[in-house]
C-alpha cells in the first residue's frame, strides 16, 4: 500500500508534514516546528505518531520535539551532529543511513550548508524529497553555517534525483523566489508557467508544494548556476558554478 503523505500549516510559514504507512501504522513527522498543528492532523487522520525525522536544529524545525515526544513516545532520529542541541534525540543519523518507518524506508543525504548539520531524507520507493531548508520551490536556503561551496555541492546532490520525485521543503517561500527568478531570467517561459501557477494557487488559498524535482530542475536558478545562460544572465560568464551560486545567493539574500 502507498504511504499516505499530509502536508498542513504551522507557525508563520513553515510546512508540516505526516508520511503515513498503512500497512503497520506507523506514521512519521519530517521536522516538528509546532506540536500543536501535528497533534491536530494526528488526531484527525486517526494516526499515532511513531517517528520525528529531524532535517536541522533550527528552532522552527525542532520547536515541538518536547511536547510531541511526551505525548507520543515516539522515536526521535536526528542528524549525526551532536554538538547543536535538539532534545529527545534516540538516533543519529548520516550519509547512506536508512531510517525505517513501518513498511517505508528513508534513506538520508547530508546535505549542508544552510546549516552544517542538515540532512533530507529520501523516501525512495514513494518518489518523495524532503530536503526542509536546502532547497525550496525556485529557491534554497540561506547559507547560516556552511560555505557557498558546500551548499552548491549539496543541491547538485538533490539535482541528480530523479525528475519525478516530488519536492517537500521547509517553508512557503515560492512566490517571492519567483519574483526574485524572473528579475533574472525573465524570459524563460518554464519559470513564467510556473509562476502563474503559483499566484493561481495562492488565490486559492493552496500551498504551492509539493512540486516535481523535473520542473524544478527547469526554472530554479540556483539548481542551475553551471548553465551558461544563467552564468551570462548575472553578468559571471566564464566564471564557476561556485562563484555563480553565490553570486546568486548573495542577490537573493538581499532582495
Amino acid at each position: 500500500m502507498a504511504a499516505e503523505i499530509r502536508l498542513f500549516p504551522c507557525l508563520s510559514d513553515n510546512f508540516g508534514y505526516l508520511i503515513h504507512d498503512p500497512q503497520s501504522g506507523a506514521t512519521a513527522s519530517i521536522d516538528a516546528p509546532d506540536a500543536r498543528p501535528i497533534i491536530e492532523v494526528l488526531r484527525r487522520e486517526g494516526w499515532k505518531l511513531t517517528d520525528i525525522l529531524i532535517t536541522h536544529h533550527h528552532a522552527d524545525h525542532v520547536g515541538g520535539v518536547k511536547e510531541l515526544k511526551q505525548t507520543y513516545d515516539c522515536r526521535v532520529t536526528a542528524p549525526h551532529d551532536q554538538k547543536v542541541a535538539i532534545q529527545d534525540v534516540d538516533i543519529r543519523v548520516g550519509e547512506d543511513d536508512f531510517v525505517q518507518v513501518g513498511a517505508l524506508i528513508a534513506r538520508v543525504l547530508e546535505t549542508p550548508g544552510h546549516t552544517l548539520d542538515h540532512v533530507s531524507y529520501v523516501f525512495d520507493s514513494e518518489r518523495a524529497l524532503f530536503a526542509a531548508d536546502t532547497l525550496f520551490s525556485i529557491g534554497c536556503g540561506r547559507v547560516f553555517e556552511g560555505t557557498y561551496p558546500m551548499m552548491w555541492q549539496s543541491l547538485l546532490r538533490l539535482r541528480e534525483l530523479p525528475d519525478d520525485f516530488r519536492l517537500y521543503c521547509g517553508h512557503e517561500y515560492t512566490a517571492a523566489n519567483v519574483k526574485f527568478a524572473l528579475g533574472i531570467e525573465p524570459h524563460n517561459e518554464a519559470l513564467k508557467a510556473r509562476a502563474e501557477e503559483v499566484t493561481r494557487l495562492r488565490a486559492a488559498g493552496k500551498p504551492t508544494i509539493p512540486v516535481l524535482l523535473g520542473d524544478e530542475k527547469k526554472t530554479n536558478l540556483f539548481l542551475r548556476a553551471d548553465d551558461p545562460a544563467v552564468a551570462a544572465a548575472v553578468r559571471l560568464k566564464g566564471f564557476s558554478a561556485d562563484d555563480v551560486f553565490a553570486e546568486l545567493r548573495e542577490r537573493k539574500n538581499k532582495s
